[in-house]
């Protein structure tokens, strides 16, 4: 479990490394995928988050941590 969700952390970064290459590109038009991106990013840093407290507090009511 704990490697599924340091997957959902890189998969956060490589989105938000997108973001942020999609923000710099000289193209005007390119913002908009900077915030598509961006949210994606966003949406899986939450989501790993979540899943982290939630092992976290199974493993705290299991006793194995």
């Amino acid at each position: 479990m704990k490697f599924d969700i340091t997957l959902i952390f890189i998969v956060a970064g490589v989105w938000a490394a997108l973001a942020l290459a999609y923000a710099l590109a000289p193209w005007s038009g390119m913002i908009g995928y900077a915030w598509v991106w961006g949210f994606g990013a966003a949406l899986f840093l939450c989501l790993g988050l979540a899943l982290r407290r939630a092992a976290n507090a199974f493993d705290e009511k299991e006793g194995t941590r």
